[in-house]
């Protein structure tokens, strides 16, 4: 077969379909709208994503019997509840103890140096000193540039103090109206579809489960991560709580990943607070046992009507989506993944040969 018969077959295979094409048209206009106008309408986007999750409590309420405006006024409420905690109370806590931690890196680099010269005078044979040297130096550099990048990242917050007010007013009046006129605004959008959208809709209703599932879950994870770490590391008398809680809470937004990175920076605090010693070995047990149970008990329960994913194509999404679009990108690299594959699944032609594989022919008995 010519390449050129191969690629008639294939189109036909997959975009004989009208809806098909349809659905083509609209994933490539979401996409190039989302990177194109992606930084410009970042609030829209950023208020759409609070709305889709403030809408799974708005829902119960209003099922229990309570008025759709009431239900989302006492949402609404709560949520700006948080949003002012979080940008009064929690924000300064942890900028507070972020540039304490910046202005003792130095002695913790010393106290590093001298680790590993205890460590060279122990084990003279397998440490050489041109390897400590070697290890200073990269630590030395790697230190300068974190207190750099901290400059830097204070200096342009600064500039961006417009932009952060415009994110405190405008989000929260963008997820009132979404909550409010949540009816008007999806039949306007419906409006702009095709009549014929049978395909959207299957794959609409099962994105809607997916990611409505995955955001909620994903934020409760985080919550509760958050505060239990926070907690924990309270109770052991660790220094920078909040900080290393908070880190230890977003950490659950990259499976396998996440957890391996949270690591080092929780047992760097805690050796150079403890040292090695008992304290120190509680903190890591501690801590092990907190991802253990997020891993084992609290995600399987959370997410236990999500799709299952491969590993390799969660690290695979989190990698292209995150590069793509950045801490967004991680955030949401799970559900796009899950739209994927729900696309393949729900292709028209792929979803007869998915049916016909899900679903075998019964074997007649005798």
């Amino acid at each position: 077969m010519t390449m050129r018969s191969i690629l008639k077959s294939w189109v036909e295979r997959y975009f004989s379909d009208e809806e098909a094409l349809i659905l083509l048209v609209v994933l490539v206009a979401g996409f190039a709208a989302i990177i194109w106008f992606g930084r410009m309408l970042a609030p829209f986007f950023t208020a759409l994503v609070l709305a889709f999750l403030l809408q799974g409590v708005v829902s119960p309420l209003t099922r229990r019997g309570v008025p759709h405006l009431l239900a989302v006024i006492l949402v609404f409420l709560a949520f700006v509840s948080v949003l002012l905690t979080l940008a009064f109370i929690l924000m300064p806590l942890i900028w507070n103890q972020l540039v304490g931690l910046v202005q003792e890196t130095p002695r913790m680099f010393a106290s590093g140096q001298g680790w590993l010269d205890q460590l060279q005078e122990r084990f003279p044979n397998i440490v050489t000193p041109d390897q400590m040297q070697s290890w200073i130096g990269v630590a030395g550099r790697e230190i300068s540039q974190l207190g750099q990048r901290a400059l830097t990242l204070s200096l342009a917050s600064l500039g961006n103090i417009m932009s952060l007010i415009i994110y405190l007013v405008l989000v929260p009046i963008l997820v009132f109206f979404m909550l409010k006129d949540r009816e008007a605004l999806v039949g306007f959008t419906l409006s702009l579809l095709p009549q014929k959208r049978t395909l959207l809709t299957r794959i609409w209703h099962e994105m809607d489960r997916q990611i409505a599932n995955y955001i909620r879950g994903k934020s409760i994870e985080i919550v509760i991560v958050g505060t239990v770490a926070y907690i924990t590391f309270a109770f052991f008398g660790l220094p920078y709580t909040a900080l290393l809680a908070v880190l230890v809470g977003f950490s659950v937004l990259v499976p396998y990943i996440g957890a391996a990175v949270a690591t080092i920076p929780v047992a760097a605090v805690a050796g150079f607070h403890f040292g090695i010693s008992e304290q120190f070995i509680y903190v890591l047990v501690a801590y092990g046992v907190l991802q253990a149970l997020d891993g084992n008990v609290l995600a399987p329960i959370l997410f236990s009507e999500t799709n299952n994913i491969h590993p390799v194509s969660i690290i695979v999404a989190v990698l292209f989506f995150g590069g793509i679009w950045g801490f967004w990108g991680v955030f949401f690299a799970i559900p796009l993944a899950t739209l994927l594959k729900a696309l393949v699944y729900a292709w028209p032609r792929g979803m007869e040969e998915r049916n016909a594989y899900v679903s075998p022919p019964a074997l007649k008995q005798d």
